[in-house]
């Protein structure tokens, strides 16, 4: 850990690559000594819901507590609620499948320390830039929950601006890899999940500048970004009358 979580707000947009916002979101975060509350959710154009809570410890290393997660509506090919309680392993997968049926699967799994549901954006502003490769694990969002690890490596830097301002942003490749024979025949039948691309901006206080993605198993590449409020077109409070 290089950096200490705090207070954080943020206003998001998601949208199609092609530049249709589908999506609005905050992200929201809470620190207390070394617990921390992390919250993102969007509300989608169509009236589909994602809202994700991830709460961790900060000490000298990250250390997921337990994780919610709810998304439903008709963005998603199935609604589902996950829960994980790191302390005991216990994994909850609430799902309706194609005929409209809830199923309801409950796994205790051995969860190591660097389990990172809900904490990839914190991961990738700490991961130094010039670090060749950074593996954590993750409990794949899926009916049957399973352990999967994410490959994280760095593209170098690219360039973006802000207000006319140059910048520069790390971009990071994360890989989902399946294991055991799963792994091994996802490509062929596929079912490898896309590689994901996020853009973080480096220094003193690192900031996520955008990803690229999908956010559910088998679902569309969307783009998440940051965004600025957007006030009426009114009189400015220090206009002459």
């Amino acid at each position: 850990m290089r950096h200490m979580e705090g207070l954080v707000h943020g206003f998001l947009t998601l949208s199609t690559l092609d530049g249709k916002t589908v999506a609005v979101g905050d992200l929201s975060q809470v620190a207390h000594g070394e617990r921390v509350t992390n919250h993102l959710v969007f509300h989608f154009h169509d009236g589909s819901l994602r809202d994700e809570t991830a709460i961790f410890t900060q000490r000298r290393n990250f250390r997921l507590l337990s994780y919610h997660l709810v998304q439903k509506g008709p963005a998603f090919q199935h609604p589902m609620e996950v829960s994980i309680d790191s302390s005991t392993g216990q994994v909850i997968v609430r799902s309706t499948d194609d005929d409209g049926k809830e199923k309801v699967a409950t796994e205790r799994l051995d969860l190591p320390p660097d389990v990172a549901n809900g904490l990839v954006l914190t991961l990738l502003k700490n991961i130094r830039s010039d670090a060749p490769q950074t593996k954590v694990s993750m409990v794949a969002a899926t009916p049957k929950p399973r352990l999967v690890k994410l490959e994280i490596t760095p593209q170098g830097e690219e360039p973006f601006s802000v207000g006319g301002s140059s910048r520069k942003a790390t971009h990071y490749v994360v890989k989902v890899e399946i294991g055991g024979a799963a792994g091994l025949v996802a490509p062929l039948l596929g079912k490898q999940p896309p590689d994901i691309h996020v853009w973080i901006l480096g220094g003193e206080a690192p900031a996520f500048v955008k990803s690229e993605g999908p956010l559910y198993f088998g679902g569309p590449i969307w783009r998440i970004e940051l965004v600025s409020p957007v006030w009426p077109r009114a009189p400015t409070v220090h206009s002459k009358n």
